[in-house]
């Protein structure tokens, strides 16, 4: 009878009070509400762009001394705000520097074509002594003359169309445009099929004059600009020698077995990108079969697929590749009640030059975001949990500092790891978008409802959600950033957003001139990033349970198991489905829906202990687990999230469900069943915990 009464209670409050949120009590929303007007009233508008323009002085790549310059500021400015703050050195193998390279045409006339983006006079950055030609790390070294071949965008299609044409590249040049996949396997591919070597270069079509006016006129790519890039390619995430272990220092206490380089999965051949006003220059003179309509870039003549024997390219790379040390800065504001369970926002701080919008705008942002946090705890608010401010190293060379610190942390982030959430480059632009598990959607949603949009009288949400739909597209996670060990290794609930826009992407006019120009000349969407940031973090740190929307994960599991199914069918015409895996789906609704409900009316009666608290959360933080295998995918069981991957063919795309899309991506059903009985294990493993939840709540 009291507990029917009290919930009789609750309901009648909640009528009179702020709609609370997922996890929070009443009273503790309306506390929740109060230090979020306070933290809105804390941020300083001018922040962000100081911030940017010291970390942009100069160009700081991994390993040089410009980086360590930009990694001390970043600690000076966490630790004056308040922060605790730790350096966690590694030292992984990778190349520091491009060594030397050149591209040269041998024949019908000689002409070695440049490898560095034109000085702009009236932008002082181009001039900087710091700026490097183009390169790729990890590139094979050699020195190669041979024919060229045209590869459109270098995916494995294409290099599979190239075959049904009849094209035979073995022991040539092949020329790709960038798109369409992650650099890494241009180059896989190419070597896979036999080319000596590969070039890669930007089509005016993908950012160029064919999209609108180009730098310093506008913000696409002119004929010089270079994107760089690394090719590291591996079956794994993160430093090549040391697979599943922290590359920890060579001079350190712990040593760690690292693989010899002969081992390590490298690239042979030669590869280096140039820009397309170089590249219009082997394009241009070859006269071979015309290529596919699709193929057809936006050069201003009809692209062919070869050069034939008339047309000879020299391709030299001479890249040295040893230990270097990169160093991550953590920053931790400590929480007054739930120490021990972290709140973790991420940006990477190298870069391949100046690095204004990748990843300097959202170093930046992080970097205000602290100072704000450090003002409330100034004012007395302390965030129950804790909240890490993690500045990753070496993520251009392969998402490499970020993934050995997780290796590193595994045990404590299996314990404490609530979520992560990643701002690379995260105030690109005017626009907005994001990805994320299906736990953090609805914060994403929510939070966006509070924050302004500088530049149109609407909220975040209202811009955002532009086609007024039931919510905004949010995205679902793939490769290319440090949000990569956090959810597909360990299984912390992960997100990335921000702000976008057109960019001179990975090139030397990435610089502060190219931001306040074309990015946000008012610098208005920093601080606008650093809001919704902030309220992110702040509802996820002082919930009384952690506020995870538990009712995704089985609307979006039916969701994703449809879409497969689909595709499976296309190819295997007597596919029945995953029939104990849509059963286990079907339970979890109703578990989800049950937890939800006893969890707000739990915390409505308020009958409840900080220790009770503690239990129940360390139950919420293994939720997530439930889709960690220890087997991992059969593409590489570095990658042990059931649930979500990048796609081991083309490096950024999200594979939802990696079990499955591997095998249709294979165009196989031999291991269908089997995987239907790992997916129905591990959501029955989900609604497992959360029946357990239930009974430990009643």
């Amino acid at each position: 009878m009291k507990r029917i009464i009290l919930i009789i209670i609750s309901c009648f409050v909640l009528q009179f009070s702020p709609a609370q949120y997922d996890g929070y009590s009443s009273n503790s929303w309306e506390n929740q509400l109060e230090i979020e007007d306070l933290f809105l009233k804390h941020i300083d508008k001018t922040s962000f762009k100081k911030h940017l323009q010291k970390l942009t002085e100069r160009p700081h790549v991994v390993g040089s001394k410009t980086n360590e310059d930009v990694i001390r500021y970043i600690g000076e400015v966490m630790n004056k705000a308040g922060l605790d703050v730790i350096n966690y050195p590694y030292d992984v193998y990778l190349p520091k520097h491009p060594g030397s390279s050149l591209i040269e045409i041998v024949t019908p006339s000689r002409q070695v074509l440049n490898q560095k983006e034109d000085i702009i006079s009236d932008d002082p950055f181009t001039k900087d002594s710091l700026l490097w030609k183009g390169w790729n790390a990890f590139s094979g070294s050699g020195d190669v003359t041979a024919e060229i071949v045209y590869a459109n965008y270098g995916r494995k299609e294409d290099f599979e169309t190239l075959k049904e044409l009849g094209v035979d590249i073995k022991g040539k040049i092949v020329i790709a445009r960038y798109g369409g996949n992650f650099r890494g396997y241009k180059a896989k591919f190419a070597e896979a099929n036999g080319a000596a070597g590969l070039i890669i270069y930007t089509d005016p079509k993908d950012s160029g004059f064919a999209r609108g006016l180009v730098y310093p006129e506008g913000p696409y790519y002119n004929e010089s600009t270079i994107q760089r890039g690394s090719l590291l390619t591996t079956d794994f995430t993160g430093d090549p020698l040391t697979p599943f272990e922290p590359a920890l220092p060579l001079d350190g206490k712990k040593k760690i077995k690292r693989l010899d380089p002969k081992e390590a999965q490298l690239h042979t051949i030669p590869v280096t990108p140039i820009g397309y006003g170089e590249a219009e220059k082997i394009l241009g003179q070859m006269k071979g079969v015309v290529v596919p309509q699709s193929w057809q870039g936006g050069l201003p003549f009809t692209y062919r697929l070869e050069g034939g024997r008339s047309l000879t390219i020299r391709l030299k790379v001479d890249q040295k590749i040893d230990f270097v040390r990169a160093t991550n800065v953590i920053g931790t504001l400590k929480g007054s009640e739930a120490p021990n369970e972290w709140i973790i926002l991420g940006c990477h701080l190298d870069s391949w030059g100046f690095g204004a919008t990748d990843p300097s705008s959202g170093t930046a942002m992080l970097l205000s975001l602290s100072q704000t946090l450090g003002k409330l705890k100034e004012d007395g608010f302390t965030p129950k949990r804790s909240i890490l401010i993690g500045h990753w190293d070496a993520e251009e060379h392969g998402v490499i500092g970020s993934t050995e610190w997780v290796e590193q942390m595994r045990d404590q982030l299996n314990a404490k790891g609530v979520v992560y959430m990643n701002f690379d480059g995260a105030v690109s632009g005017k626009g907005f978008g994001a990805s994320a598990a299906p736990t953090l959607k609805k914060l994403l949603v929510e939070t966006s409802k509070n924050v302004q949009y500088p530049y149109t009288d609407q909220t975040l949400y209202e811009f955002w959600n532009k086609e007024n739909m039931s919510e905004p597209p949010i995205g679902n996670l793939g490769g290319g950033s440090d949000h990569i060990a956090f959810y597909m290794h360990v299984g912390v609930p992960s997100m990335s957003g921000g702000a976008g826009g057109p960019n001179v992407y990975h090139s030397n006019y990435d610089s502060f001139r190219f931001y306040e120009k074309f990015v946000d000349p008012e610098f208005q969407m920093g601080s606008m990033v650093e809001h919704i940031a902030g309220l992110m973090a702040l509802r996820m740190a002082n919930g009384d349970i952690i506020p995870y929307n538990l009712n995704r994960y089985a609307a979006d599991l039916k969701m994703h198991f449809g879409n497969a199914e689909n595709k499976i069918r296309e190819y295997d015409k007597e596919f029945e489905g995953f029939k104990l895996t849509g059963e286990a789906i079907k339970s979890l609704k109703n578990t989800s829906e049950k937890l939800t409900m006893k969890i707000k009316s739990y915390l409505e009666e308020g009958n409840y202990s900080k220790r009770e608290l503690k239990r129940l959360n360390k139950q919420m933080i293994a939720l997530e687990k439930s889709f960690i295998s220890d087997q991992g995918m059969y593409f590489g069981s570095w990658y042990k999230s059931l649930y979500a991957s990048s796609d081991p063919f083309s490096g950024y795309a999200a594979w939802i469900l990696p079990g499955l899309e591997y095998e249709i991506a294979l165009k196989s059903s031999n291991r269908l069943e089997e995987w239907d009985e790992r997916y129905s294990a591990a959501v029955g493993s989900l609604n497992l915990k959360m029946n357990k939840l239930i009974a430990e709540i009643e």
